[in-house]
Order: structure tokens, then C-alpha cells, then sequence
């Protein structure tokens, strides 16, 4: 069954047809709120509440991108999350960070040497302390872009706002992360070090 097949069974009230739309998007959906909220059990929340949501307002999707709308949902489940760890002042990035530091085990080659494994875990915690530090704006245009490979006009869209903004998040947010890894000196894997000038 095609996806507009499965949305239009879904708007019907189709349980089954909605739970297929559910697997083809939940890795997506989980992956981006991980590397926003950068907190797994945050990350499973938010992905749960927005899928809970979309369930609500399937009837309200039009004609589009399904992907973009899903995650605009999600995007919207992260900055809930945020708002209510702010309020509940809970514990640092930093600390969540060292609780799981490498999420990207799932993506582990099996000929990958054990110290290749150790240099991407390494290469991983920096890499998401980094996007850590960007605001949450910025931080979701770059995962959106760089992590899951969106195009502009799709952030766009999951964002809610003009083509414009999306390259000055993004723009904005690689040179905060570029400039967080160039401080990251010996921290930083000597594979992926700039060349001294």
C-alpha cells in the first residue's frame, strides 16, 4: 500500500494503516528529536507525544509532505520538552551527554576496527555536546540538514518558516559548531583535527 493510501485509510480512522505510517516514520522522528533534545528517554517522549498528536490531527493533513508534517509535530514535541526541562531546571546537557554519550551505536559497521568504534564514539559525544550548544533553532536546521540530509525547502516547511531563515539557522549554526570543534582541541579525535596553520 502506497503512503497517500495508508494517510487516506488513516483519516478514515484506519488503526492499522496509521501504525504502518507510525514504522516507516518513528527512526526518522526518534533520530531528530535525540540529536535535539540529545537526551534518549526526553527523545522517546517527545517521538510518543507526537505521534499521539499526529493520530489527533490526521484529519487536519492536507495535500504535502507527510515527512515534513510529521516532523514539524515532532519538532513541536522537542521544544515542549525543552520548556518543561527548563522549568524543572533538571540536569545539565553536560551530564545527560555522559550518561549516553554515543547514541549512534545502531549505525555501527561490523568490520569497523575497535579503534575506529572508539574514534567515532569519541568523534559522536563531541560532535553532540557541539550541537548542544547551539539554540534550539539553529540546532534543529543543522540536524535537519546535516544529520537526516533535508533539503532547505523541506526544513522549511517542517519549521514553519521562510527558505531565508532556514539558510541563516543553518549558516549560523555550522560556524557555532565549527568554531565549538576548533576550541575542542585535544579533545577532539586527531583524525578529524584542522590542519594547524
Amino acid at each position: 500500500m502506497d503512503e497517500s493510501a495508508l494517510i487516506a485509510a488513516a483519516k478514515k480512522g484506519d488503526v492499522h494503516a496509521f501504525n504502518t505510517l507510525v514504522r516507516s516514520y518513528q527512526r526518522l522522528a526518534y533520530n531528530v528529536a535525540y540529536r535535539v533534545l540529545s537526551d534518549p528517554e526526553s527523545a522517546a517522549d517527545a517521538t510518543q507525544e507526537a505521534f499521539v498528536s499526529a493520530y489527533r490531527a490526521i484529519r487536519q493533513f492536507r495535500d504535502g509532505s507527510f515527512r515534513a508534517w510529521i516532523l514539524r509535530i515532532v519538532t513541536n514535541a522537542c521544544y515542549d520538552e525543552l520548556r518543561k526541562k527548563k522549568r524543572r531546571q533538571e540536569d545539565s546537557l553536560d551530564d545527560l551527554l555522559a550518561e549516553n554519550p554515543d547514541h549512534s551505536d545502531m549505525m555501527a559497521d561490523d568490520q569497523e576496527l575497535p579503534e575506529e568504534h572508539a574514534l567515532r564514539r569519541e568523534l559522536g559525544a563531541t560532535l553532540q555536546r557541539g550541537l548542544g550548544t547551539l539554540p534550539e533553532e539553529q540546532r534543529l536546521a543543522v540536524v535537519l540538514s546535516d544529520v537526516q540530509g533535508f533539503s532547505y525547502e523541506e526544513i522549511a516547511e517542517v519549521m514553519g518558516v521562510a527558505l531565508g531563515t532556514v539558510k541563516s539557522r543553518i549558516s549560523r549554526g555550522r560556524a557555532a559548531l565549527r568554531d565549538y570543534l576548533s576550541g575542542q582541541g585535544e579533545l577532539l579525535p586527531a583524525a578529524y583535527r584542522l590542519a594547524s596553520e
